[in-house]
């Protein structure tokens, strides 16, 4: 099973929660139909709510209709509406036993997130980095709870452009994507870190879906995008792209830090990966850490008092 990890492999998650954004379409689909399809309640988080509805419909039709899915607004790239949803899962006191943060954006045109920040940065590190923190309270107090975000291989790409986190000075879609990837991966180092220094059970992973037939990168207008899209269409369909994500999240020999991977980096079965050097440097990843909370105003509680 370690070798070869698929679908099947994904124990009964019977009585336990799932929050996973973007789970109308792709990647974000296919995760919250495995999860529901194996007995976990799954809130899915999305912006359109109307594509949030028809991809429960279509889920149900997929796996059953005794499949428990809970369509919630969820705007990442407003920190309004990211409070407000976690503001009403508080309230609920339900258990969570997995945040998937997974909804990105790629490669997208110059634009600017409700609160002002860079729309890829805001969207895909600082958005999920507000949800997670005001749902800690739900996360440590489930046992064996994890937090999984979706990285890319762009990662490798990327760079901390930490006195111009923004582009403010020059914006090329490309750089700030690979950056927002990168942040994923810092974010998820320093959270596992926080995490055991308080011996909280909550852990947290990453994940990559390699080459994946999506309509992420179809938001921008470039020349690049369309390449970018030809290469999806010929990357692994999003059931497969899925499955690092999955294993991350489900493989109870999963351990907080890890990252997985299509073992061939673009595609195959998901196995165990190593991020760049880049992801792997904590200064960075404590750097980010502290800017995003000042950014986003977000202050998460002391290590000490997590728990």
């Amino acid at each position: 099973m370690a070798d070869h990890w698929t679908a099947a492999d994904i124990g009964d998650l019977s009585g336990r929660t799932a929050v996973v954004t973007g789970a109308n379409a792709g990647l974000g689909l296919e995760i919250a139909l495995q999860l529901a399809g194996h007995g976990a309640r799954v809130v899915m988080a999305c912006r359109n709510q109307t594509k949030a509805e028809a991809a429960a419909t279509e889920i149900r039709d997929r796996v059953g209709a005794d499949a428990v899915l809970d369509v919630r607004r969820l705007d990442l790239s407003d920190l309004a509406s990211v409070r407000a949803l976690a503001a009403e899962l508080l309230a609920e006191a339900t258990p969570l036993d997995l945040l998937i943060n997974n909804a990105g954006l790629m490669a997208v045109d110059h634009e600017l997130t409700a609160d002002g920040f860079e729309m890829q940065l805001g969207v895909n590190h600082l958005g999920h980095f507000v949800l997670t923190a005001e749902l800690l309270p739900l996360l440590v107090t489930t046992p064996g709870s994890r937090v999984v975000s979706m990285a890319s291989m762009g990662h490798r790409a990327g760079s901390m452009h930490f006195d111009d986190l923004m582009f403010e000075r020059r914006y090329h879609r490309w750089p700030p994507y690979f950056q927002s990837k990168l942040a994923n991966l810092l974010f998820t180092a320093e959270l596992q870190r926080r995490l055991e220094s308080t011996g909280a059970q909550t852990v947290a992973l990453a994940a990559h879906p390699g080459g994946a037939h999506t309509d992420l990168g179809t938001e921008g207008s470039g020349i690049t995008n369309w390449l970018g899209g030809a290469f999806m269409w010929m990357g692994q369909e999003p059931d497969k792209g899925a499955l690092p994500l999955l294993r991350a999240a489900t493989d109870p020999n999963a351990k907080g830090g890890k990252y997985y991977g299509p073992h061939r980096m673009v595609m195959g079965r998901p196995v165990l990966e190593t991020p760049s050097r880049r992801a792997r440097n904590a200064g960075d990843a404590r750097r980010l850490w502290s800017m995003s909370e000042e950014l986003t105003g977000t202050t998460v509680l002391p290590e000490a008092a997590l728990v």
